[in-house]
């Protein structure tokens, strides 16, 4: 009876088919923890979250003296201060802020006099000190899940002490070259010989997904022999790819060896070069996981595109890397392609710009050529249901020179709130490729990023005094000719932190005017929400310590009062809770997303929105605490 492939489906029926039963079967991606020293460019398993500020100690950040800033008020360049040696404190940039000081005064600012210095202008509380948190403060995310570690963030993770980071084990693939015909690498090949460079190949491809690569030795063509490799390389590793004997040679034995160790889901695949592809898996018993097996055929440049196309993407599920979008463009074909009906055809090209158009060059199709592969600038798709294409006509090229498709960023700008982090790290583990840039530049500071179309979205909670209404009115202010939506997110609880027990004994918003207070940023939600509580309790800010003291985030003000800096600070809950620290609820605010209207369809937006209506979302908040959801996504307002 002559060969028969099992299937001849097409590539995306095959590729979903594929991962379909290997999820079935148990796939997964494991997980270790290493020090953080060593995982450069390994891959996060979930968020990671700093242990300790950034800086961790009040800091100098100039050379000079330190000292009260109150001692220097007054100075003016017609009425300078004389300080003595015991009103000030020579410090150097690191150096930690004296007790008993809160400014630093940098030393081309001194003019040194024999009893002490002189100052010819007034230090402000706080100046040139990097405050505890400032960088980083405890309880902050670094970074969400399946995040590829750079440089930078390795040394944010160590100065936020995170020692040891837990990251995606990397894959061990194994390779199984097979032929009687192969030979190592020589320079001096026998006739009939046949050099064995896949294995370099495919260990290059994997290592660069993120692989560990595992070349076996050379199995003879022999069903035995390549079952025995088979056998050992489905114990030893975390997938396999047997390279040759997949085709309807007499000695193409891969077929009978996987169902031996395992299952076949597919064996042959609508594509060319590529069709006799084998698609199996095998079960680790120790832990019933799918252990894939793709069979590839001998041909370097067919055994390169089943990878690219079908194995790739199975890879990705256990390196947890961000699938790579291919970048696609049309160009003119220069000339007549003939292909058949049976197979989506690829074939490699060169391109060029020539009187303003793309232009596209097919190069040697052959399946052993594995120099086209070297040259192509890109390769031509040509659909399995063309018989092929005219010269002068438009082919589809997947570009492999230029740079990778423009990955879109969601760019958020606005209020701070942990919730956005827990957002982004969900939307990371479901949608891998998902970015998002935020920045914490407070309620109105989002607002005018919008206005001025830097931003997608922000987060706002802006209360206005006259109506006591939240954020509405402030859209109706500022963009009175429409152009944002209004999509509610959540309602949460605004208090003073305090230190654990609670030792000043706060009961109330009044009692500020005897406490240490540290505020936020002028323009924040909660900067407006506290002078408006000021005026309600006819509190002067003048009458509260600390009052011109801001930090921009809530759990720079909780590291504040958890390092004793400060006795209070109004913020919410979750902070509290990430410091440990006692919380007075004050009350109860709503925290919504302002989206400009020409970004609301984009699918960053779409799957941000969809995240906030998860039980996964909803999940996370709860762990935080202080938050209510009620309907979050909904649209309040279009305006």
């Amino acid at each position: 009876m002559p060969f028969q492939y099992l299937t001849n489906i097409p590539l995306e029926e095959a590729r979903e088919t594929y991962i379909d039963s290997l999820l079935e079967n148990g796939l997964v991606h494991e997980s270790e923890t290493i020090p953080t020293t060593q995982a450069l460019h390994r891959v996060t398993a979930q968020a990671v979250y700093a242990k300790i500020c950034a800086p961790h100690y009040n800091a100098c950040a100039m050379d000079g003296i330190a000292l009260l800033a109150g001692r220097t008020f007054g100075a003016t360049e017609t009425t300078p201060v004389a300080l003595s040696r015991a009103d000030f404190v020579w410090v150097n940039t690191g150096d930690p802020l004296p007790e008993g000081c809160d400014a630093v005064v940098m030393i081309e600012d001194v003019v040194q006099e024999q009893e002490g210095v002189t100052l010819y202008s007034a230090a402000t509380p706080w100046q040139h000190v990097r405050q505890i948190g400032e960088d980083i403060s405890a309880g902050d995310m670094i970074v969400p899940s399946f995040t590829q570690l750079s440089p930078s963030a390795l040394g944010a993770m160590l100065a936020a002490g995170v020692m040891r980071v837990p990251v995606v084990r990397q894959p061990v693939v194994g390779i199984i070259p097979t032929g009687n015909e192969l030979v190592m690498p020589t320079e001096s090949p026998g006739q009939g010989d046949i050099i064995e460079f896949n294995s370099t190949i495919f260990a290059g491809m994997l290592e660069e997904w993120g692989c560990q690569a595992k070349v076996l030795p050379i199995a003879k063509d022999e069903p035995g022999a390549i079952l025995s490799v088979l056998r050992k390389a489905v114990s030893t590793c975390d997938a396999v790819i047997l390279n040759a004997g997949s085709s309807a040679g007499g000695k193409d034995f891969s077929v009978e060896a996987i169902h031996q160790v395992g299952e076949v889901v597919l064996h042959g695949v609508a594509i060319k070069p590529g069709k006799p592809a084998i698609l199996g898996y095998a079960k680790r018993l120790d832990k019933e996981s799918a252990i894939p097996i793709i069979g590839l055929p001998g041909y370097p440049v067919s055994g390169i595109l089943v990878l690219e196309q079908l194995f790739k993407p199975v890879l990705e599920m256990l390196t947890c890397r961000p699938s790579e979008q291919p970048r696609y463009a049309e160009a003119v074909i220069s000339r007549r392609l003939n292909s058949s009906l049976k197979y989506l055809e690829f074939i490699r090209a060169r391109l060029g710009r020539v009187g303003g158009k793309l232009v596209t060059v097919p190069l040697n199709r052959g399946a052993g050529v594995v120099s086209s592969f070297v040259k192509a600038d890109g390769i031509i798709h040509i659909p399995q249901d063309l018989e092929g294409l005219e010269a002068g006509e438009l082919a589809n090229v997947q570009l492999l020179r230029d740079p990778a498709e423009i990955e879109q960023t969601l760019v958020i700008t606005g209020s701070h709130d942990p919730l956005l982090d827990e957002a982004f790290d969900l939307m990371k583990r479901r949608w891998r490729g998902s970015l998002v840039a935020s920045a914490h530049v407070g309620s109105m500071g989002g607002i005018m990023a919008l206005r001025r179309g830097e931003a997608h979205m922000g987060g706002i909670h802006l209360l206005d005094e006259a109506s006591g209404e939240y954020n509405i009115p402030y859209l109706k202010k500022y963009f009175p000719n429409g152009g944002v939506t209004l999509v509610e997110c959540v309602r949460r609880t605004q208090g003073l932190m305090v230190p654990k027990g609670n030792p000043k004994g706060v009961r109330d918003f009044k009692d500020l005017t005897r406490l240490s207070y540290v505020n936020r940023q002028k323009g924040s939600g909660t900067r407006i929400l506290c002078d408006y509580l000021c005026k309600q309790e006819g509190i002067e800010p003048t009458d509260v310590s600390g009052y011109a003291r801001e930090e921009f985030t809530h759990t720079a003000v909780a590291a504040a009062i958890a390092a004793g800096t400060a006795d209070a600070g109004l913020g919410i809950l979750s902070a509290a809770r990430i410091y440990d620290l006692d919380f007075i609820p004050i009350c109860e605010e709503q925290y919504d997303l302002l989206i400009a209207d020409e970004a609301i369809e984009l699918e960053m937006v779409r799957k941000f929105l969809e995240m906030l209506q998860s039980q996964e979302f909803a999940l996370r908040l709860n762990n935080l605490g202080g938050y209510t959801l009620e309907n979050p996504g909904k649209v309040k307002q279009w305006h």
